[in-house]
């Protein structure tokens, strides 16, 4: 049977004609303490055990049975420990490469890559660990948890303060230490005895007093953030103390900006002891009081093609089950009060951009909104993208629709092609310069409404 939790989210000024629904529907069940979900550029979706379990599930909900990777007996495993973030290699369809971001047997963060089978797309290695980063933890809480590719093609890691109350020794403000910051590297090409190098544009590189790894300073526990390609912004998801739950979101490309944390939580001043002028910090974009016992759960914004009302809408969550929303301008829509069908510990979305949230019950929902793109709004039948698969030239055909744009992202959502055009009948690509694997051509017709097929190059 399924479980529908309806939300209504309007704006203050918006009649309930203009409303936005936020549907979740239950779409999988039975995994043990899940904490993450991802795709790999094709129709399976990868389910993060908190245990160290990654399994698979299917487009029709179900699991398979032999799990895509078991590192069980490496992870140190229970309250805010585990294994806790899952990103696959932007070429991970010629490579096999995916990322971990797990507590060691020492409670520390390993950040590692492994590689799936050569002979099965469905098992990985577990043989296979390339150690990355290693992060001491002084205590078992405050690990952050997300690890995600930018549309730079480098690995963003976000940790916590390193547990504790209050961030006691101002891990979070010292630029000695990754603890309660964003780390950006690059993992394709190795230096200075490491498995990563540092990328030149960080905004500490080439400084040996600092760890040039920090991208972003000032997080006290950012379990989820996310990156919106579309809009190149990044949304982090911050855990407050016990006053004040955060959102942050800015550019992606904009390095070096402090979040405030210890010295403020939210926009409220928290311990401002040696801290700097006011405007040296970036302030979240939405904060909210903490109930006294929810953590804010960073989300995405929604890019599918499916639901015309959640488009560019930002998606998140709390532990204590509310979901809350705020549009492209960062305006808060509203908010649900607390559910116990959900404990949401992260947000995800499939190869098409369609939204789910997980549940650390085990829960897995799939997000779905109140109103769903018609002909009208350039159907997948108004266009035929021919010969796909193919490694020279495509044609993308319409019949009835004036074509505006054409958009090419590969599986982590980046874009590597953008062009405008205008014509009816028919137009060219040429995809011999793009790497072998499974793309996202978005195609924006005369009216602004947009559809999206899946490209694969051979």
């Amino acid at each position: 049977m399924k479980n529908i939790i309806y939300l209504l989210f309007t704006f203050g000024i918006v009649s309930i004609a203009n409303a936005q629904t936020v549907e979740l529907d239950l779409f999988a069940s039975g995994f043990s303490s899940s904490l993450d979900i991802q795709n790999a550029g094709d129709e399976r979706l990868f389910v993060v055990e908190q245990g160290g379990i990654i399994k698979i599930l299917n487009p029709d909900g179900t699991i398979n049975a032999t799990p895509f990777l078991d590192i069980s007996s490496m992870v140190n495993s229970g309250g805010e420990r585990g294994l806790l973030g899952l990103a696959f290699h932007p070429d991970y369809a010629n490579n096999g490469y995916f990322f971990v971001h797990y507590s060691d047997s020492s409670s520390d963060t390993q950040i590692s890559r492994f590689s799936v089978d050569g002979g099965n797309p469905d098992i990985a290695d577990p043989g296979s660990e390339l150690p990355i980063l290693n992060v001491n933890q002084p205590a078992t809480n405050h690990n952050g948890g997300s690890i995600a590719f930018g549309p730079d093609g480098y690995l963003y890691i976000a940790l916590g303060d390193g547990g504790g109350s209050g961030d006691q020794d101002n891990n979070a403000q010292n630029l000695a230490l990754m603890l309660g910051k964003l780390l950006r590297i690059d993992i394709d090409t190795p230096a200075g005895g490491n498995n990563y190098s540092i990328p030149p544009d960080n905004p500490f590189a080439g400084d040996p007093n600092i760890a040039e790894e920090i991208w972003a300073i000032g997080l006290r526990n950012p379990f989820r953030f996310s990156i919106d390609f579309k809009e190149n912004k990044i949304w982090i998801g911050d855990v407050g103390q016990n006053a004040r739950e955060e959102v942050n979101s800015e550019a992606i490309n904009t390095g070096g900006l402090n979040y405030g944390w210890r010295c403020y939580e939210g926009n409220n001043t928290f311990n401002t002891t040696g801290c700097l002028p006011m405007n040296e910090y970036t302030f979240p974009v939405y904060d909210y009081a903490w109930n006294g016992g929810g953590s804010v759960i960073g989300g995405r914004v929604y890019r599918g093609s499916v639901y015309t009302d959640l488009q560019g809408i930002y998606i998140f969550g709390d532990i204590d089950g509310m979901l809350g929303t705020l549009d492209a301008s960062y305006n808060y829509i509203n908010q649900s009060s607390g559910n116990p069908n959900g404990t949401w510990v992260a947000f995800g979305e499939d190869v098409t951009g369609e939204m789910y949230a997980v549940s650390l019950g085990g829960n897995i929902y799939k997000i779905s909104g109140g109103q769903v793109a018609s002909t009208e709004d350039f159907n997948n039948n108004t266009f035929k993208v021919y010969p796909n698969p193919s490694n020279e030239v495509i044609t993308i055909q319409s019949e009835t629709e004036l074509i505006n744009h054409l958009s090419v992202f590969d599986i982590n959502g980046r874009l590597i092609f953008s062009e405008n055009i205008a014509q009816k009948g028919s137009t060219t690509l040429d995809v011999s310069k793009f790497s072998k694997g499974i793309y996202l051509l978005e195609i924006t017709s005369e009216k602004g409404s947009t559809a999206v097929k899946k490209l694969i190059v051979k």
